[in-house]
C-alpha cells in the first residue's frame, strides 16, 4: 500500500513538472513568435502596394546586399577553409589564442566592431592612412567598407562550422587513400573535402546570412549612403527613421523570409550531414 502511494506520488510529482515544464517553454515561445507574426501581420494590414520610390529603395539595397554579400562570401571560403582545416588537424601553440581572435567578433559588440574597423581602415587609421596618404585610396564610408564590415563578422561561423566538419572526418580512410599512392592534395579533394561538404556548406550559409543581416558595424564604418552602402538592414532603418513605415515593413518582411530559408538550408544540410555520418 505505501508503495503504491509512493508510486502514485512519483507520478504525480512527474505530471506538474510535466506541466510546468510545458507552460514555461510554451511562454518563451510565444514570446518569440509573437513578434514576428505582428509584423507579417501589420505589414499585410498596411500593404497597399509598391511605389516607384519603393521600388527604388528595394532595388538599390536588395542589389547592394545581393553584391557585398557574396563577395565577402567568397573571401571568407578562400581565406577561412585552410584556416578551419589549420585549427582541426594542428595542435600547436597559440591555436587556442587563434581560436579565441576567430570567434571575438561573434560576441563583439557591433558598434565596437564597426569603430574597430575604422580605426584600421579609416582615412585616419593605422592602415587606411598609409592607403590614403601612399596611393590615395579611401576605404572608409565605401562598398569595400560594406564588403570588410560583412566579412569581419561572418568569417567565425563559417571557420566553426567548417572546422568541427573536418574535426570529424575519419582519419583512418585518409590514411587508407595515402597508403594506396594517393597524393595529399589528391586526398584532400577527395576524400576530406566531400566528407566535409556538408560543414563547410552549413557554415557557409550562416556566414552568408550574417554578412547579409549586418547593420552595427556596417553603419559605424561604411555609414548609410543609398546606392553606395545602404543595404537591406540600414534601408529598413532609414525608411523607418524618415517616417516611411509601409517602406520599412516591406523590407523587413523580405529579410524575415529570406532568414527563414537560411535557417531551412542549414537544417536540411545538417540532416544530410548526420545521415553521412551515420
Amino acid at each position: 500500500m505505501q508503495s503504491l502511494l509512493e508510486k502514485n506520488r512519483g507520478a504525480l510529482a512527474t505530471g506538474v513538472l510535466r506541466l510546468v515544464a510545458m507552460l514555461v517553454a510554451g511562454s518563451l515561445l510565444i514570446f518569440l513568435v509573437l513578434p514576428l507574426v505582428s509584423l507579417v501581420w501589420r505589414t499585410a494590414r498596411n500593404f497597399s502596394g509598391i511605389d516607384s520610390e519603393t521600388t527604388e529603395t528595394l532595388r538599390q539595397a536588395l542589389v547592394l546586399t545581393l553584391t557585398s554579400s557574396l563577395i565577402s562570401l567568397v573571401v571568407v571560403t578562400l581565406f577561412g577553409t585552410p584556416l578551419a582545416y589549420l585549427l582541426a588537424r594542428r595542435r600547436f601553440r597559440g591555436a587556442a589564442l587563434i581560436e579565441t581572435l576567430v570567434d571575438l567578433p561573434m560576441i563583439l559588440p557591433p558598434a565596437v566592431a564597426g569603430l574597430a574597423l575604422l580605426m584600421a581602415f579609416g582615412r585616419r587609421g593605422l592602415v587606411g592612412s598609409i592607403l590614403d596618404e601612399r596611393w590615395g585610396i579611401t576605404i572608409g564610408f565605401t562598398t569595400t567598407a560594406v564588403i570588410l564590415a560583412q566579412i569581419f563578422v561572418a568569417t567565425p561561423f563559417y571557420v566553426r562550422a567548417a572546422r568541427s566538419g573536418f574535426a570529424r572526418v575519419d582519419r583512418e580512410l585518409e590514411e587508407a587513400a595515402s597508403d594506396l599512392g594517393a597524393s595529399p592534395p589528391r586526398v584532400l579533394w577527395s576524400i576530406t573535402l566531400p566528407m566535409a561538404r556538408a560543414a563547410i556548406s552549413a557554415g557557409a550559409v550562416l556566414a552568408w546570412a550574417r554578412a547579409v543581416g549586418e547593420f552595427g558595424a556596417t553603419i559605424m564604418f561604411a555609414g548609410s549612403i543609398a546606392g553606395r552602402t545602404e543595404t537591406m538592414p540600414l534601408a529598413v532603418y532609414g525608411r523607418y527613421e524618415a517616417g516611411d513605415l509601409n517602406t520599412a515593413l516591406v523590407l523587413s518582411v523580405i529579410l524575415l523570409g529570406s532568414a527563414m530559408l537560411v535557417l531551412l538550408a542549414v537544417r536540411v544540410s545538417g540532416s544530410r550531414m548526420g545521415e553521412i555520418a551515420g
